[in-house]
């Protein structure tokens, strides 16, 4: 096959054998040839399913090319839909071997890329092209060849949900009990598990359930075994309410549920300041003020140049032995359960700070 280059191609080249000594020679062969796709057939038929994601679905291979320059040759595939001659190409990736391997999530990646519809078969082209260098120089094309892919719609996993019914409801804008309009619980479960929690302002005589679907008491109604307020729970109709306030009064409570074991715990949470900028430092939290009508805390403190975080080391212990469990720290956004957050900077000088959290645990903090 007879080509024309470019005077720079070839000045590269004559510059590149005149640099070599005797014992680096350069191997000449008779002519050039372009990459020629060998493996799969043309007209394979490939159905994917997610459930096989990571799985191997595809491996092209190719006869290399064939230059009049022996160096090392770098190969991109390309995928196009079938009959539009590459008008608008997919690179699928790129290589220096005459293999490539996909899986089944690249090739539904790149098959719904195109416009392939879900669980429809259609056909992609398929091509290699060669080249020289950094710059793609001396590119040549392989022969197409066609495969006929059925993929499948990528549905990301949801979380389980569970949602919280009952009088507290009140406080949050809603109906009491109304159970279409019941508060989605914040998932914290490993995906296996279902594990809830919730961060409520629940009043003394307040009693509330958990509930499987909003609008619906049937999927899932979960509540205390004859009214015992011991942390067990039981799905039922016939459950009670729950009433995690009658002994400590009235606060916001940190709610935690495991439905894999029917069981629920819960604790009035203490808020307050802690850091080198504080009065206690790093030692203890300074108490926060609670107010139930605003569901916020509040302290007025003078406070040395330092650092501080927020801090209910009551609920940590109670809840997982860990006194720095749930902190709030400076993060965007700024939650309860991202312990490691950075720690706020603190001028010296008087302050006066609130700090509220909302049902799942995002705080807002203002004064600093």
């Amino acid at each position: 096959m007879k080509k024309i280059f470019s005077f720079s191609v070839l000045a590269l080249l004559f510059m590149s054998i005149m640099s070599c000594s005797s014992d680096d020679d350069i191997t000449v062969v008779q002519s050039d040839s372009a990459p020629v796709l060998i493996s799969p057939e043309d007209g394979t038929s490939i159905e994917l399913t997610q459930e096989l994601a990571d799985n191997p679905a595809l491996t092209l291979v190719w006869d290399h090319s064939v230059y009049s320059v022996d160096t090392q040759i770098d190969y991109t595939i390309e995928m196009a839909v079938s009959g539009t001659e590459f008008a608008a190409p997919q690179t699928v990736g790129t290589t220096s071997t005459h293999v490539y391997s996909m899986s089944v999530v690249e090739l539904n990646t790149v098959a719904v890329g195109l416009g392939l519809t879900p669980f429809e078969e259609g056909s992609i082209d398929i091509r290699v092209t060669s080249s020289l260098g950094d710059n793609a120089d001396l590119a040549m094309t392989s022969n197409t060849i066609t495969i006929n892919v059925t993929p499948y719609e990528n549905i990301e996993p949801q979380d389980p949900v569970l949602f919280f019914v009952g009088a507290p409801q009140a406080y949050y804008g809603l109906n009491a009990w109304d159970n279409t309009t019941a508060i989605p619980m914040r998932y914290i479960g490993d995906g296996t598990t279902l594990v809830f929690e919730a961060y409520v302002k629940v009043g003394s005589a307040d009693g509330f359930k958990f509930i499987g679907q909003q609008g619906s008491w049937d999927n899932g109604n979960y509540g205390t075994i004859g009214g015992a307020q011991d942390g067990n729970l039981e799905n039922s109709g016939g459950s009670s309410d729950i009433k995690v306030a009658e002994t400590d009064g009235d606060g916001l409570y940190y709610v935690w549920v495991d439905i894999d074991n029917l069981e629920y715990k819960s604790v009035k949470m203490d808020w307050g300041i802690i850091g080198s900028a504080t009065a206690n430092g790093w030692d203890g939290e300074t108490a926060m003020t609670y107010d139930f009508d605003s569901n916020s805390y509040s302290i007025a403190a003078t406070l040395t140049e330092g650092e501080m975080k927020f801090r209910s080391s009551n609920t940590g212990n109670f809840i997982a032995g860990d006194a720095w469990k749930f902190n709030v720290g400076n993060s965007d956004p700024m939650v309860t359960y991202n312990p490691g957050a950075p720690n706020f900077a603190v001028s010296a000088g008087s302050y006066n700070i609130d700090f509220s959290l909302d049902f799942t645990g995002t705080a807002t903090v203002s004064g600093l």
